[in-house]
């Protein structure tokens, strides 16, 4: 597995004009694996837009490297950084407290009679959307901590909150413009299943992972 990141050239309006909704981010990610095109053998690529200091970024998790000189194609010259993962993910151990960031698309599904697939709808208050996270943890191998380190909207004592919410286009067939709802957790967490959170990790939490949302990146507690 490899973890890259490029900052995105937001100052350059006429390199980045193609980026103009999520669709297109999917495009230059996906175009920055340029060899499993030619052997179309696509995997998938959890990736994340992030925002640090003022300055945008690309985040990619990947099991093949990017390209770097494609990764680049909308960034900023010589930001290009891209890591191995794995050596990451071994040292991962059960009980561990872990910071953690998440960019997810909180949804729920309601069956539809006569259907064998329900109706996603999105979870709209932040009430919804933190209760979506605590229901995901038990599966997705971790236990949100209960501390109130964090100014959390909620009464819950969890040390967590929802640092951003927006709702991003994306074109679907035909052109046909539909806008996905996005949110940003951050706060702490503890490993309870590392198997099932290494999963999670390289895998993804929730829908919506080929258009930026899914990815959760965590760094040890001090």
């Amino acid at each position: 597995m490899y973890l890259a990141r490029v900052e995105i050239a937001t100052k350059n309006r006429q390199k980045i004009k193609d980026l103009t909704h999520l669709g297109a981010y999917h495009n230059w990610v996906e175009q920055s694996f340029p060899d499993e095109i030619n052997l179309s053998e696509r995997k998938r690529h959890l990736w994340r837009l992030d925002q640090l200091a003022g300055k945008n970024y690309l985040l990619v998790l990947s099991e093949n490297r990017p390209d770097e000189e494609y990764l680049k194609k909308y960034g900023v010259s010589g930001t290009v950084k891209v890591k191995p993962y794995n050596q990451f993910l071994d040292a991962i151990r059960n009980g561990e407290v872990m910071q953690f960031r998440l960019t997810a698309n909180p949804s729920y599904s309601v069956l539809q009679p006569g259907k064998k697939r329900g109706r996603v709808y999105p979870h709209v208050t932040v009430k919804q959307q933190r209760q979506w996270l605590k229901e995901k943890a038990k599966k997705a191998g971790f236990k949100l901590v209960q501390q109130r380190l964090l100014d959390s909207k909620d009464d819950d004592g969890l040390a967590f909150d929802i640092v951003s919410r927006d709702h991003p286009v994306l074109y679907r067939e035909k052109g046909r413009a539909m806008r996905l709802s996005r949110v940003t957790f951050e706060g702490l967490l503890q490993v309870q299943d590392v198997t099932v959170f290494k999963e999670t990790l390289t895998k993804g939490l929730g829908r919506e992972k080929a258009f930026g949302m899914g990815l959760m990146t965590v760094i040890t507690e001090v």
